[in-house]
C-alpha cells in the first residue's frame, strides 16, 4: 500500500497593511471598557446623557417612517441622503448664519465618516495634515491610516496662535488643516472669532483645506455664539464643515453630514459610494421624520440645563479632588473640561489610584502629536447627575491623597 505523501504545512497568509501596525488603539476606548463594571463613575467619555435621549419622540419617528412608506424606508438610497433631512441639515445651517442649500449638504454614517471621507479624498501618503495640539483622539487615527504626516500647531488657552499657523504653512505645504474650534475636544476651548478670520485669511492667501469639526456647537451653556470659520471671506471655496446628530439627537443613530464645496463634496460622494454606498434609509427618514415634528431647540434648551448644571457640579469641586496646584478651565459648552496636575504628578499613574477607588478620567497624554503633557487629564461632565459627580469627586479626591 503506498505511502501518502506528507502534506506541505500551509504558507503564512501575506501580512496586514503597514499602517494596521503604525496606528494604535483608541485608549479611551479602552479605559471605557475598563469602566464598565458596575459601580464605576467615569468623566472618561464623552457620551451624552441616556435619560435626556427624547425616546418616545424617536420612537414615534420610526413609526412614522414605516408608516408613511416602509417599502422606502427598507430600500437602498441615493449616496447624498434623503432629500427631506438634507434640506432640514441646510435649514438649520441656514439659520446658524451660513447660507445652504440641500444640495451642498452629504449625509454621512456619523462626522467620523465625514472626516474619513474627507481623508480619502484629499490626502496622499506623506502629505502632511495640520492639527491642534492636542487634538481629538479619532482624527490622529484617522490621519494614521492614511498614511499622513500629521504636524502639530501651537495652541495656547484660547486655541490655535495663527502666526505659528501660517509659519507652519509656509514651512510644511500642508494638504489641510483639521480643527474643532467650537468647545473642542478634548480641552473645552473655543477658537475666539479674531483668530478664526486670522485662520480663514491663511488659508485663502496660503492654499489650505480648513476641516471644520463641530459636533459641540448646539451645546453652548454661556456667551454667545461665534461664526463658523466656513463663513469668513476667503474660506468658503476651502472649508468643508462636519456636524452630527449623536451629541444633539442618539449617538446610537450613526447619523452626520458634511457641507464643502461641489468639487470636494463630488469626491466625498464617490468615497462614499466606495465605503458603504449609503447611510441607513430608515434611520434618515426616522431623523427626518423627527426634526418635521419636533421643536428639536426646545429639546436642546433642557439638554442644555442639564449639562450646564452638570458642568458647574464638576468645577465646583475639582479644587477639593485635585491635588493642589492643579489648574483647569471653564468650557462655555461642549462636554470636556481639560485638567493640568502639578509638577511631579503623573495623569495615568493618577488614573491607575482611581480605578482602585471606582472613578475614571482619561489622561491627556494619548490626545497629543509629538511630546505630550504628562500631568493633563480630560474629565466629561455630561453623563452624570450632580449627585453622581459630587459623588465621583469625593473618590477622585480619596485617590488623589493616596497617590
Amino acid at each position: 500500500m503506498p505511502v501518502p505523501a506528507p502534506v506541505p504545512a500551509p504558507a503564512p497568509a501575506p501580512a496586514f497593511a503597514a499602517r494596521t501596525a503604525s496606528v494604535q488603539g483608541s485608549p479611551v476606548r479602552e479605559i471605557l471598557a475598563l469602566t464598565e463594571r458596575p459601580g464605576v463613575i467615569s468623566f472618561a467619555g464623552g457620551l451624552p446623557a441616556p435619560e435626556l435621549f427624547d425616546a418616545e419622540g424617536l420612537r414615534a419617528a420610526y413609526d412614522t417612517a414605516f408608516a408613511v412608506s416602509a417599502r422606502r424606508a427598507l430600500q437602498y438610497s441615493t449616496t447624498e441622503g434623503v432629500p427631506e433631512l438634507r434640506e432640514a441639515v441646510a435649514a438649520r445651517i441656514t439659520t446658524r448664519g451660513l447660507a445652504t442649500g440641500p444640495d451642498d449638504v452629504l449625509v454621512t454614517s456619523g462626522s467620523q465618516q465625514a472626516l474619513t471621507l474627507l481623508t480619502t479624498a484629499l490626502v496622499e501618503p506623506g502629505d502632511a495634515v495640520l492639527v491642534e495640539n492636542p487634538t481629538y483622539l479619532a482624527a490622529l487615527q484617522c490621519f494614521g491610516l492614511a498614511g499622513a504626516r500629521v504636524v502639530p500647531v501651537p495652541c495656547d488657552a484660547q486655541g490655535i496662535v495663527p502666526e505659528a499657523l501660517a509659519e507652519i504653512v509656509v514651512r510644511e505645504r500642508p494638504k489641510l488643516l483639521y480643527t474643532v474650534p467650537t468647545f473642542q475636544n478634548p480641552t473645552g476651548r473655543t477658537l475666539p472669532a479674531a483668530r478664526r478670520a486670522a485662520v480663514a485669511e491663511i488659508a485663502g492667501r496660503l492654499g489650505l483645506w480648513l476641516v471644520e469639526d463641530d459636533p459641540y456647537g448646539d451645546l453652548r451653556y454661556e456667551g454667545s455664539d461665534v461664526p463658523w470659520l466656513a463663513s469668513h471671506p476667503g474660506a468658503g471655496d476651502r472649508t468643508a464643515l462636519l456636524g452630527s446628530f449623536s451629541k444633539v439627537m442618539a449617538p446610537g443613530l450613526r447619523l452626520g453630514w458634511l457641507r464643502a464645496p461641489a468639487g470636494l463634496r463630488r469626491a466625498a460622494v464617490v468615497a462614499k459610494q466606495a465605503a458603504d454606498l449609503h447611510t441607513s434609509t430608515v434611520d434618515q427618514l426616522a431623523a427626518a421624520h423627527y426634526l418635521a415634528a419636533v421643536d428639536l431647540d426646545a429639546h436642546l434648551a433642557t439638554v442644555r440645563s442639564a449639562y450646564r448644571e452638570r458642568r458647574d457640579a464638576l468645577l465646583s469641586g475639582l479644587g477639593e479632588a485635585l491635588p493642589a496646584g492643579s489648574e483647569w478651565n471653564r468650557p462655555e459648552g461642549g462636554m470636556f473640561v481639560w485638567a493640568r496636575l502639578p509638577q511631579e504628578h503623573d495623569a495615568a499613574r493618577l488614573l491607575k489610584s482611581a480605578l482602585a477607588h471606582d472613578v475614571a478620567f482619561v489622561p491627556g497624554a494619548p490626545f497629543y502629536t509629538g511630546p505630550a503633557d504628562p500631568r493633563a487629564l480630560r474629565l466629561s461632565f455630561t453623563t452624570h447627575t450632580p449627585q453622581e459627580i459630587a459623588e465621583g469627586l469625593l473618590r477622585l479626591r480619596r485617590a488623589t491623597r493616596r497617590g
